[in-house]
């Protein structure tokens, strides 16, 4: 067969057994010849290699008894087999003397990256219910590893007691959004935490494991093309929610100007107003009845946020049992350019005042040189004042 092979220069006949790879021949087990023998790969590009057919077993053997050299195991890869998902490290700490909400998120490991193969990762906050750009922050980018260790601190100001029965932190493992496609691609894991469980002003570590992004079914009430899943992720936008936000005032009666001294600091979760989801809010304040010629004072505008920082600080002058009788009006809008600012939030401070409101208005001009600042809820509805 070898010599009819030479003279012609065809390839040498394949009988069935040889075809099928199996050698039937009585005897110690030899080594069964690739299929890949008698059916040479063709490059284009380059002549086809024909080895001769008496060195093909030898070619084979020799392959086979020679020691194969194993790679090295990759410590970051994982088995397609495995359906554990990554731990995320955090801790948790309510102060609630100060009504802020810390989350330090100190590491992730084994995490497992998508189709894009990303190994640059962040974590994203949202406090839930709520809407989500209003609560969501996030920690910076580390790249180039599954083994990330962030040690940054998110900060909620404004959270009070009453979140922390009501509300859920949840915290997501994302890829860094500039290397995702047009379409958003889903977090790697995420993890929700009540926080109900929090014990005021005590730290509380975490070591859990994330979870896959829950499916949502879709609404009956969308047409959905043929073939369209009957099931859809999550979206990030989260259920309208009865929260219009709150404002940090601070207020101290100066006896040395003889006034009353009103910071205004700062807002957390507005509304959104605008059709990006964002707003551009400033804040007014009016002393009824009218105190004199400057009874109104404006906030500059922080533009495209719902959580912003002023820190401002206005006066307002006359002695203590006069203003004891006045009512700050205290509204937040948002700004808008050539229309009517929409109302966002407000809230009434003064004699007519009930709770926490009253106590601040009361302790203020009670003490004089004392500064004392307080979280207060905005209302939906503007006040309507009397003359």
């Amino acid at each position: 067969m070898a010599g009819t092979a030479a003279a012609g220069g065809r390839p040498p006949r394949v009988s069935m057994q040889e075809h099928m790879a199996i050698d039937v021949s009585p005897g110690p087990i030899r080594p069964i010849r690739l299929i890949s023998h008698y059916f040479p790969h063709f490059y284009p590009l380059t002549e086809p290699t024909l080895h001769p057919p008496d060195q093909r077993p030898a070619a084979a053997s020799t392959i086979r008894s020679a020691p194969q050299p194993q790679p090295d195991p990759e410590p970051e890869r994982d088995s397609d087999d495995s359906t554990a998902l990554a731990t995320l490290e955090f801790t948790l700490l309510f102060d609630a003397d100060n009504s802020a909400l810390h989350c330090t998120a100190h590491r992730a490991k084994g995490l497992k990256p998508l189709a894009s193969g990303s190994v640059d990762t962040y974590v994203k906050a949202n406090l839930l219910p709520g809407n989500s750009k209003a609560s969501q922050l996030r920690t910076r980018t580390i790249r180039g590893t599954r083994v990330p260790v962030w040690e940054e601190t998110l900060t909620y100001h404004g959270f009070t007691r009453q979140d922390a029965v009501c509300k859920t932190l949840r915290l997501c493992v994302c890829e860094d959004p500039w290397l995702r496609r047009r379409r958003r691609a889903p977090p790697l894991g995420e993890l929700q935490v009540p926080l109900r469980k929090l014990v005021p002003n005590r730290a509380r570590s975490f070591n859990i494991y994330l979870e896959k992004r829950r499916l949502a079914k879709r609404p009956k009430s969308l047409d959905t093309a043929r073939g369209m899943s009957l099931y859809e992720e999550e979206v990030e936008t989260e259920v309208a929610w009865e929260e219009h936000g709150c404002v940090l005032l601070s207020l101290c009666y100066s006896s040395q100007r003889g006034g009353l001294l009103v910071g205004v600091l700062r807002c957390v979760h507005l509304a959104p107003m605008d059709a990006n989801g964002y707003s551009d809010p400033f804040v007014c304040l009016f002393l009824h009845p009218n105190a004199g010629k400057k009874s109104k004072f404006k906030t500059s505008v922080r533009r495209k946020t719902l959580n912003p920082e002023f820190n401002e600080e206005f006066f307002y002058s006359g002695p203590r049992e006069e203003l004891a009788q006045k009512t700050l009006l205290v509204s937040v809008w948002d700004y808008d350019l050539g229309t009517a600012d929409d109302f966002i939030g407000g809230v009434q401070l003064g004699s007519h005042a009930s709770g926490e409101r009253l106590r601040h208005w009361l302790e203020c001009l009670g003490h004089s040189d004392h500064r004392l600042e307080l979280w207060h809820p905005l209302d939906s509805k503007p006040v309507q004042l009397s003359n």
